[in-house]
């Protein structure tokens, strides 16, 4: 069975990532030989064009595949149509003449994709009068079910701007893929519906608030949920509090209810709730500012690791932009009997790692603080060393003003969200940890401007640039294996690094650069790919992003030697958050979708 997959879509996510380029504009690469490393000269090539077709409404909502190309959805506020493989209209048709409640004006939108089409769930806020909701299935178009019995799922009174409303993830909807059902917060009470026919299931008023994350226990057939107050309906509850609830998904009943410290923020643009939930034997782990730990039988807390988060971001409305940081720390390493967790010291930005005995939770040792460090977002447990990456990338998520060309002539400015993974000024390294005293086996820190991810070689390798030169290390001690000059390759300073067989492949600044590992040596460079900002590994396939002055441009790959098998520059709304507005691409990375208003464009990778 294909794996489910979501795609929370709402309006002002499809300003996330920039989108201005031109449909079907496949930029055929001339085949000029790219100069590079290694002794061979790199070709580009072009993407072939496999049908192109037109929806029957303009796609500025939704525009996405369902993974693997048999189903193509483009909507606009009030009608959607749906194309098969070969580009064919499967069904169009306006919400209101689908729908038994004349659901119209959808201010959200969001897609289940399922194995064989999915739902299409559908939101009318009405300002005046009774707030609508139903679901289409994108097999047929039929309507499955409606109701206006669900009301303030989402914020009415928005701001011109949107600065005050939810941005992405609806808050007060969560689908639950293991019982194909939807939850619903409502000002008093929880209520699980058939995602199928909207048929109650149940309901409890035992707990209060938007689903900030669940877990299934698929033993016991249990939900474990977790709870904050969402926007929608934070001005209507009383007496609200910080819930961790385990629910018997069949019935409703409440098996356990416990409360947690912290408080829950979510991501300024996606408006995902910063948490994670885990399962291991009878014990949950809750990770919400360190990790705290409960019996999963009867809910007992039974121990917690925390400290107070220090990142706050910066700015605020007024100004030109207003962001925040994430993905500042690594996910905890669990391992039979211990936990690793990164940790904050206080507010100087120090950093540190602490391992924790599972059972009991007692402090077996805490590493060096390294004070200066933004971030410390990998860590990696191999032999008898833990070795921590300090510093390198992190997501911004924020919202700045852009200047828009009006279709009646002149220009205007508006708030538009975006998230971009960027260097910031910190401490960077590499230390390697003794696993069994947490004493600080070796330290590197010729990192003076920036660091890029590891990439760990077995147990005994790791490889790892600066911008300007490329290392290898030996893990267990510390030997530096060779250090290459990137700056050689002429593809300018080093941005991100990539797994790829027995070479590490090097995105830079102006395109890629290969190193052998056994040596360092150089397998070849291209400068021919310039203001690459994110990879995706997609199947067999990488891509390549290019958001550079509003545009969205995709390249195929080939990491094997790095020529270009061609790229997309596509605009229009719609597309995946994933890959930018008005792109899409298969689940096995072998199809590109692109999007323009009512033209969609199939574009195969592989020739």
């Amino acid at each position: 069975m294909k794996k489910l997959s979501l795609i929370m879509l709402v309006i002002a996510l499809m300003t996330v990532l920039p989108a201005s380029a031109q449909f079907g504009k496949l930029l055929n690469k001339a085949k000029d030989a790219i100069s590079g490393g290694g002794g061979a000269g790199k070709k580009t090539g072009s993407f072939s064009t496999v049908w192109e077709s037109e929806f029957d409404n303009k796609a500025t909502r939704l525009a996405a595949n369902d993974g693997d190309g048999n189903f193509v959805l483009g909507t606009d506020d009030n009608s959607a149509t749906v194309l098969d493989a070969n580009g064919k209209t499967i069904w169009s048709g306006d919400y209101k003449k689908i729908t038994t409640n004349h659901t119209n004006n959808s201010e959200y939108q969001f897609v289940i994709w399922k194995e064989k089409g999915g739902y299409l769930f559908l939101f009318d806020a009405r300002k005046l009068g009774t707030d609508r909701v139903a679901v289409i299935d994108i097999a047929t178009g039929k309507e499955l079910w409606n109701s206006e019995l669900y009301q303030n799922l989402i914020p009415k009174d928005r701001n011109k701007d949107e600065s005050d409303s939810d941005q992405g993830e609806l808050e007060t909807v969560k689908y639950i893929y293991e019982l194909d059902a939807f939850l619903i917060s409502q000002r008093a009470s929880v209520i699980l519906v058939k995602a199928k026919t909207g048929e109650k299931i149940w309901e409890t008023n035992r707990f209060k608030g938007g689903v900030g994350k669940y877990i299934y226990d698929a033993k016991r057939n249990e939900i474990v949920m977790v709870n904050f107050k969402p926007t929608a309906l934070g001005a209507l509850f009383a007496g609200f509090k910080n819930q961790l609830v385990k629910i018997n998904a069949a019935n409703g009943e409440i098996v356990w209810d416990a409360t947690f410290i912290g408080t829950i923020e979510k991501e300024l643009v996606t408006r995902k709730a910063i948490l994670d939930l885990w399962i291991k034997g009878d014990k949950l782990y809750l990770y919400l500012n360190g990790l705290q730990v409960y019996n999963l039988n009867n809910g007992q807390k039974l121990w917690e690791a925390t400290y107070e988060n220090d990142m706050e971001g910066g700015g605020g409305f007024g100004h030109s932009k207003r962001e925040k940081i994430y993905k500042t720390l690594a996910d905890p390493i669990f391992t039979d009997n211990a936990v690793y967790i990164t940790m904050f010291g206080n507010r100087d930005r120090t950093k540190y790692i602490e391992k924790h005995d599972l059972e009991s939770g007692k402090l077996l040792w805490a590493s060096e603080k390294i004070t200066g460090a933004l971030c410390m977002p990998h860590v990696y447990k191999t032999g008898n060393k833990i070795v921590v990456q300090v510093g390198g990338k992190v997501e911004v998520q924020g919202f700045r003003k852009e200047t828009r060309t009006s279709i009646t002539g002149g220009t205007y400015t508006e708030m538009v969200g975006f998230i971009e993974w960027q260097y910031r000024g910190q401490k960077n390294g590499v230390l390697a940890i003794d696993d069994k005293t947490g004493a600080t086996a070796w330290r590197s820190e010729k990192f003076d401007k920036r660091i890029t991810d590891l990439i760990i070689n077995g147990e005994n390798k790791l490889f790892v640039g600066d911008g300007d030169e490329f290392y290898g290390y030996e893990i267990e001690s510390g030997k530096q294996l060779f250090d290459v000059k990137h700056n050689d390759a002429g593809v300018g300073k080093a941005t991100d690094v990539i797994d790829f067989g027995e070479t590490v492949v090097v995105l830079s600044e102006k395109g890629l650069a290969a190193y052998n590992k056994k040596d360092g040596s150089r397998a070849f460079a291209t400068d021919k790919i310039k203001g690459v900002d994110y990879f995706y590994e997609e199947g067999k396939n990488y891509f390549l992003r290019d958001q550079r002055n509003s545009k969205n441009v995709i390249y195929g790959i080939d990491m094997a030697n790095g020529e270009t098998k061609g790229s997309v520059q596509s605009k229009g709304k719609g597309g995946s958050p994933k890959f930018g507005d008005g792109i899409d691409i298969t689940t096995d990375g072998e199809y590109i979708f692109a999007f323009k208003g009512k033209k969609v464009e199939k574009i195969k990778v592989n020739n």
